[in-house]
């Protein structure tokens, strides 16, 4: 916490500094000030017109707008230093290189293409995301963190070539300790082990010389956009992703991040419901590729990815198709709700939910609905103790429009939801890293696993319902808020891009 605080501290002061440079500025030129005020009005206008044209989602959009045109000075830096970082950040400019190059690596396989030519969902994600689908593989999933983490040290301790992780949060306590101990055996034995977290993610739970700490024991380390007092405010887009890879052969991704709360240990917020999965078969490969890519774009020094690629033999009991996709906010198309949305327009039967916020856009609403009043069984299970109080009275604001149009929403009665799951009509379901809010969708790098037609979407099924029955169903009257609650939620609407 300590650590946190300094580094808030320092990020704080960068930010008063710019702001009182760029006033400093504004008073010295004040005998310009028509000038500058036809000049700003300029900017002013080109920005708001480039938001309007450019849109790809006026729910996310118009918030900007009504900044912009509330608050026009602030509103103006707030969207420059923020809203328009990809183009100005030289990180990004990288992973966007990065990204492009990796491009030649995922490469659909024409022959299960041709088996899945009449179903517009896989086509997507084939056609589109960027990322392969693929046969030859298993799946096994995890309802709880505390019950993934035995298998995590397992696979870890059967690692010969490589490890490669990547979380948004690495805590030090029982689960990092238990993962680390095995980290070092493995560095110490010529095994090339790669970890990389997110500076923001760790700024309460990792020093700045933490990284020197992991080199040390011959484990290689990155950490995501490093805040500083400048670059640190503008890079809104950090890496949310949850991947270990080992040897090719294995990977695990889900909601846990690593700490000990994923574990139900310590945990502030009741039980927190999680989860994970284990995929080894061909799937692999594309989350081999997302960590690489984003690895190779702070320290290049994988020429060729091809040889971290493991070649399967057949799985015996495999079926279905697998499809680990990534989310990326330098990329138009927005992959994770697409994806989401999807699911949710075909859906015959019934679509469960698991989201622990609901922050989501005129879409998301519309699609949940129309689902819901075609007769489709629509339950979305968000938390029922937040880690968040402003963020959960903002999603709060969200489940009025969706229970008065049908949609059964409930509160995890135990404890806090960190899950992220959709499954649908017995045969598709998605796991992952993508939160339904607005971050998620379109600021962070974020990972998810498409599933259609594979075994263990019975147990995805399972958890949800025994989920769904420790949950408090939301009525509609509850759902209401009273007028001062209802205006506040409105207030927070406004700046819902930004959480």
């Amino acid at each position: 916490m300590k650590q946190a605080i300094i580094k808030g501290v320092i990020v704080g002061i960068g930010v008063i500094l710019q702001i009182f440079i760029t006033l400093l500025i504004y008073i010295f030129l004040i005998e310009k000030i028509w000038l500058i005020t036809i000049l700003y009005f300029i900017i002013q206008i080109l920005l708001l017109l480039g938001l309007i044209r450019n849109s790809k989602n006026y729910s996310y959009t118009l918030p900007w707008i009504i900044i912009l045109l509330l608050f026009p000075f602030l509103g103006t830096l707030l969207y420059v230093a923020i809203g328009q970082n990809k183009y100005s950040s030289k990180t990004l400019k990288r992973i966007m290189a990065s990204e492009k190059n990796s491009k030649k690596y995922l490469v659909q396989d024409e022959k299960i293409a041709s088996e899945f030519k009449n179903n517009s969902r896989l086509r997507y994600i084939s056609d589109y995301s960027g990322y392969p689908v693929t046969k030859n593989n298993e799946v096994e999933y995890y309802e709880l963190g505390e019950k993934a983490l035995p298998f995590i040290l397992n696979e870890l301790k059967k690692a010969e070539k490589f490890i490669f992780f990547e979380y948004f949060i690495v805590s030090q306590g029982h689960m990092w300790d238990s993962i680390l101990e095995i980290l070092k055996e493995k560095a110490a034995s010529g095994v090339d082990v790669r970890v990389m977290y997110d500076d923001a993610g760790c700024i309460a739970t990792l020093n700045s010389k933490y990284p020197s700490y992991l080199k040390s024991l011959g484990i290689k380390c990155v950490v995501f956009n490093k805040l500083n007092p400048i670059a640190g405010v503008i890079m809104n887009n950090r890496d949310h992703r949850k991947i270990l890879v080992i040897d090719g052969r294995v990977a695990f991704s889900g909601g846990i991040n690593i700490a000990d709360e994923y574990i139900n240990i310590n945990s502030p917020y009741g039980h927190w419901k999680d989860n994970a999965v284990k995929v080894e078969g061909e799937a692999v490969w594309n989350y081999t590729v997302m960590f690489l890519t984003i690895w190779n774009s702070f320290i290049k020094e994988d020429k060729d990815f091809t040889k971290f690629k493991y070649e399967f033999k057949k799985i015996k009991g495999s079926k279905g198709y697998v499809a680990p996709y990534g989310e990326n906010p330098l990329d138009e198309e927005i992959t994770g709700e697409n994806i989401y949305l999807n699911i949710i327009n075909q859906a015959n039967d019934y679509v469960y939910i698991f989201t622990p916020y609901l922050i989501i856009d005129t879409d998301m609403i519309n699609s949940l609905i129309l689902a819901a009043k075609r007769g489709v069984d629509v339950r979305i299970v968000i938390p029922g103790i937040p880690d968040k109080k402003l963020v959960y009275t903002l999603s709060e604001s969200y489940v009025e429009p969706l229970v008065q149009g049908g949609v059964k929403v409930y509160k995890y009665t135990p404890g806090f939801i960190h899950a992220k799951v959709f499954v649908a009509d017995d045969h598709i379901a998605t796991i992952g890293t993508l939160n339904l809010d607005y971050r998620s969708l379109y600021l962070h790098f974020e990972c998810g696993l498409y599933l259609e037609n594979v075994d263990c979407i019975s147990d995805i099924k399972k958890d949800a319902l025994d989920t769904i029955k420790k949950s408090h169903l939301i009525t509609k009257k509850e759902a209401t808020p009273k007028l001062l609650k209802a205006i506040w939620q409105a207030i927070l609407r406004l700046f819902a891009p930004l959480m």
